[in-house]
């Protein structure tokens, strides 16, 4: 059975706190598998050229990017509601941040959890955003995510720690909290390259605006680059997000995004656990006019599939 889950609230008409307790407590009571959030910092006027939306030369970013609350404080408000239910970053972008802190922060909210905390990863790909908080420049960002995964090992490993990358070092120190469990490790990819480093580095491959059957083909490959690496094939995972933005036109998506039919959300799940997908989540945040109807609808998804077999 797929695992299914929903995205936070986190949009600029939402209230943070309220609605996001409100949100976390009634997904987990509905059943949900995971809870997961995005991160944005913020959404440049000049959108013109490289500043477009996913470097598309004068694609808008949509209007509900504005003012998206932080990833991580969003995701411990969660924690501290919740008991099942995972907790999953989809993604946040590593060189945005310092790596042994970033390695610190996730140690503590899967401490705090009990060990629910998914680490969806990507490099990023706004000039804006690196211009504005970015740990190094953008065109060092897959240096970076790497250097990230060898602090983290070692972060998230016993005592002492040390270590020395290009950028940081630590001589030997202890350094805790530890997480309860390895935390799983999901990476975006989107070209070979990345690909390539999801079979030799992560635990899975978190994809977005994919189709079924664009699921089905690349996990192949990324299953026998796995294989190719020394790893178990099998061993690679596969989450997808269904974006709901209307976001058509630039992203290559099946069909329409949600426009009110939870029914054909139901049947997007099903056939992307067909293809190979062991978890799907749903940006329905991005659809909905309130945390009311977030949960209404959350709730009707959620019965829809698990009615369904999927």
């Amino acid at each position: 059975m797929v695992k299914l889950g929903v995205s936070l609230p986190q949009f600029q008409h939402f209230t943070p706190g309220k609605d996001v307790v409100a949100a976390a407590r009634a997904m987990e009571e509905i059943g949900f598998d995971s809870l997961w959030v995005f991160e944005r910092v913020l959404v440049p006027e000049d959108q013109s050229g490289s500043h477009g939306l996913y470097n598309v030369p004068d694609l808008a970013w949509p209007e509900r990017y504005r003012g998206v609350a932080d990833a991580l404080v969003t995701l411990t408000t969660a924690a501290a509601v919740t008991s099942r239910i995972e907790l999953g970053t989809g993604v946040l972008v590593v060189p945005l941040h310092l790596p042994f802190r970033l390695a610190r922060e996730l140690a503590t909210l899967d401490a705090a959890s009990d060990g629910r905390v998914i680490a969806g990863l990507g490099a990023g790909w706004s000039p804006d955003e690196f211009a504005a908080v970015g740990a190094v420049p953008l065109t060092e960002r897959g240096r970076a995510l790497d250097e990230f995964l060898d602090v983290a090992a070692e972060v998230w490993g016993p005592n002492p720690v040390s270590f020395k990358s290009r950028n940081y070092e630590v001589s030997v120190a202890d350094v805790g909290p530890k997480p309860v469990r390895k935390i799983p490790i999901l990476l975006g990819a989107g070209n070979e390259r990345a690909l390539r480093r999801v079979a030799r580095r992560a635990d899975g491959w978190v994809a977005s605006g994919v189709t079924p059957s664009q699921v089905k083909d690349s996990l192949a490959g990324l299953r026998a680059m796995a294989q190719e690496s020394g790893r178990d094939p099998a061993s690679i995972s596969c989450t997808v997000q269904i974006g709901t933005l209307d976001l058509t036109e630039s992203v290559a998506v099946p069909r329409p995004a949600y426009a009110g039919n939870v029914a054909q959300l139901a049947e997007d799940v099903a056939a992307l656990a067909e293809a190979g997908a062991d978890h799907v989540y749903v940006t329905l945040p991005a659809a909905v006019e309130d945390v009311a109807e977030l949960i209404d609808r959350a709730a009707e998804l959620h019965e829809r599939v698990r009615a369904a077999g999927a």
